[in-house]
């Protein structure tokens, strides 16, 4: 089992009971505090306020914590403010109050180097020059039908439409935990990272 260590960021330090029940562990800070965490985050969780432009904060947040991954949190997110924080070098950007299970699947993603990105923000990306956020495999799969399994093929074909893993399995009928087990074998037999890359590549493929 992977322990990593969480650390929340916010204008008010107040922790969500979502986040301490998908971190039991986690450390919360508010701006300007000393800082004084140990050990050092793997990841950086910066909930944005409403009082100042998303860029200050974000940048303030590296100033004070360090370089770190960031996935960045937002009370009101919209697709625009998405692709900003992602332009500013963000791995994450997801709705404030997501549900325990969402916030450690992008843990899980993002800590394999991964990006994580909402369904409607990958179906933009996915329709606009993308490669510059999260670059395509440069030896793409010739044939994915002889890489994966018919299981595998279907996973795969509704990630690309941006369902979550919970949406997944209930179209299919199966555990989410199931899901995400064809997911991480997806992702390893194709050499991709996370969801973005995987609906580039099958993209290209359809173009091929």
């Amino acid at each position: 089992m992977i322990v990593s260590h969480h650390l929340f960021l916010s204008d008010t330090g107040k922790v969500l009971p979502h986040w301490q029940q998908a971190f039991a562990d986690l450390k919360a800070l508010r701006f300007a505090d000393p800082v004084m965490v140990l050990p050092a985050p793997d990841i950086v969780w910066l909930r944005l306020g409403a009082e100042r432009p998303f860029r200050e904060q974000l940048l303030a947040a590296r100033e004070q914590v360090g370089q770190h991954p960031y996935v960045v949190m937002s009370d009101l997110p919209n697709d625009d403010e998405a692709l900003a924080v992602f332009a500013l070098g963000a791995r994450g950007y997801c709705n404030s109050h997501a549900s325990a299970a969402v916030l450690q699947q992008i843990a899980s993603v993002v800590l394999q180097g991964g990006l994580w990105i909402g369904a409607s923000l990958m179906q933009r990306m996915v329709g606009m020059s993308a490669q510059a956020v999260s670059p395509a495999p440069t030896t793409p799969a010739k044939d994915l039908a002889a890489l994966l399994t018919h299981r595998e093929l279907e996973v795969a074909q509704i990630v690309v439409s941006g369902a979550s893993n919970k949406e997944i399995a209930a179209k299919l009928g199966i555990a989410e935990r199931t899901v995400k087990s064809h997911v991480g074998a997806i992702f390893e037999k194709l050499g991709v990272r996370d969801r973005l890359q995987l609906a580039l590549l099958i993209r290209n493929q359809s173009a091929v």
